[in-house]
């Protein structure tokens, strides 16, 4: 099973910087998970919120200013993927809007970097699909009637032409609220993988492991990695 820390390992520092990344490493998780919004000036940078310290909208910010309001330097992903290749980084994009800047820096890093896209905008999903070669799931928060269903969209459903070439996404993340042993079962059974995000106590943590995840994607990254610590108590 997987750890990927969520946002990076923000415990002492401020989530998705490049300070967060590089504590994850050195904890030893074999993921990253980083948000992906665009900035007023056409960057990608890793921004999980959509409002600024400020209350003013990432997507009217430039980088710069992003970076003001928040207090510290807001890192772009193509710096981040540059510096640590050796972990395996899930990219959620987290608006439409961030998708045509996105590809491009994601085509560049596709046969050198482990990478798993992924975004609650399940369209955006099929389109980075289409036009790259990356591993790529989709975020779930509820519980679908017909699993099947959710990994067979039609292009009708998408938005995007691909009747004809449609490749099935490979993960689903779901949140562990929602997560069940027959649930996970079934999403295997038709080749999809299993990760997870949301949990928070150990206790959560234990249950999520033994459900046979392919990862987890937490805060508390520690929980897993230092299982005979205090933490897992």
């Amino acid at each position: 099973m997987l750890v990927l820390s969520h946002r990076g390992y923000h415990k002492n520092v401020p989530e998705n910087t490049l300070e967060a990344f590089e504590q994850a490493v050195a904890l030893g998780v074999d993921g990253i998970e980083t948000d992906v919004r665009l900035s007023a000036d056409g960057m990608p940078v890793l921004f999980h919120d959509r409002l600024a310290p400020d209350g003013r909208t990432v997507a009217s910010l430039t980088r710069s200013q992003l970076s003001a309001a928040a207090g510290y330097t807001v890192p772009t992903l193509d710096v981040a993927l540059a510096r640590w290749k050796e972990v395996l980084w899930n990219v959620e994009i987290k608006t439409p809007a961030a998708l045509d800047a996105t590809i491009p820096i994601l085509g560049r890093y596709q046969n050198s970097t482990r990478l798993l896209v992924s975004s609650f905008w399940h369209n955006v999903v099929l389109a980075v699909r289409q036009a790259l070669d990356v591993p790529c799931g989709l975020l779930v928060a509820h519980r679908p009637a017909n699993i099947s269903q959710l990994l067979s969209p039609t292009a009708a459903d998408s938005g995007h032409d691909i009747a004809s070439s449609y490749r099935p996404v490979d993960a689903i993340v779901w949140h562990f609220e929602i997560l069940d042993r027959e649930m996970l079962k079934t999403a295997g059974a038709l080749g999809a993988q299993n990760f997870a995000w949301g949990m928070v106590t150990p206790e959560e943590h234990r249950s999520c492991a033994a459900m046979g995840l392919d990862g987890i994607i937490t805060d508390h990254p520690d929980l897993l990695l230092r299982p005979s610590s205090d933490a897992m108590k």
